[in-house]
């Protein structure tokens, strides 16, 4: 899975480099515009150093704020899943909250809190809880009619057991969408970073941007791009060898 992941990755991107520079030989276009093969060489020599240690930065707070989206999402769901008042309104709520574009709420966060490491989390948390939540509240919500009867008419049906049923009946969905939701997470702090932060890989690209250095935002992109894969690798891994486990047990 890991392997396949930054195969695809480096698939793509050599295909987003290769068609960069066919438009840059093609218009005829300067160095200044599209760099040259040789301009992003030099490039990623000179900052691939610190610009590995503002993508591991930034990956670390996309990691927090994926647990922590995902366990409001496992709460929210869980409770939303009966068919009660209380159910119903933790799930209007839910849905209404993220009604807000980030964009419209990303300023009031960092006014309140600053340009540091929790606004950054909050927004990361934010972008991917609700894909998530979507995901959870379906599970949740959906009976596994021939299991969950079987131990209700014994009597050993608890609430505790009836999630473990259901999220091992989807467990493939499940990690699907919390694989997918990385991707979320790491855009959702990028973008924190770009608009006020001051550290991280999308701090970086906002100074490259301001400098019109495209060599500087290539290699940040490949960075990002690589993290990326390899932590959706290790997801994805790890949801296999979960779903392994508990067929076992």
């Amino acid at each position: 899975m890991l392997l396949r992941r930054i195969t695809q990755f480096l698939i793509i991107y050599a295909l987003g480099i290769a068609l960069l520079l066919g438009l840059k030989y093609v218009l005829g276009l300067s160095n200044y515009v599209i760099p040259g093969p040789v301009e992003i060489w030099a490039t990623t020599e000179t900052v691939f150093s610190r610009y590995w240690a503002d993508t591991i930065n930034t990956l670390t707070v996309a990691i927090v704020g994926q647990v922590i989206s995902v366990a409001l999402a496992l709460l929210v769901g869980i409770v939303g899943r009966q068919t009660t008042w209380f159910g119903s309104f933790v799930k209007v709520a839910a849905y209404n909250v993220q009604a807000y574009p980030i964009v419209a709420l990303a300023p009031i966060i960092f006014i309140l809190l600053g340009d540091g490491l929790i606004p950054r989390l909050l927004i990361a948390a934010m972008i991917c809880y609700f894909p998530l939540l979507l995901v959870v509240i379906g599970v949740m919500s959906e009976p596994v009619v021939d299991i969950e009867h079987f131990y209700r008419i014994t009597g050993r049906m608890r609430w505790q057991f009836e999630i473990k049923i259901r999220a091992f009946e989807n467990l493939s969905k499940l990690t699907t969408v919390v694989s997918g939701s990385a991707t979320l997470a790491m855009a959702g702090t990028i973008v924190a970073e770009f608009i006020a932060a001051n550290a991280g890989i999308g701090y970086s690209i906002r100074i490259a941007l301001y400098q019109s250095d495209l060599a500087k935002i290539l290699v940040a992109l490949f960075l990002i791009g690589i993290s990326l894969s390899v932590y959706q690798g290790l997801l994805e891994w790890t949801g296999a060898a979960v779903k392994r486990r508990w067929t076992v047990t």
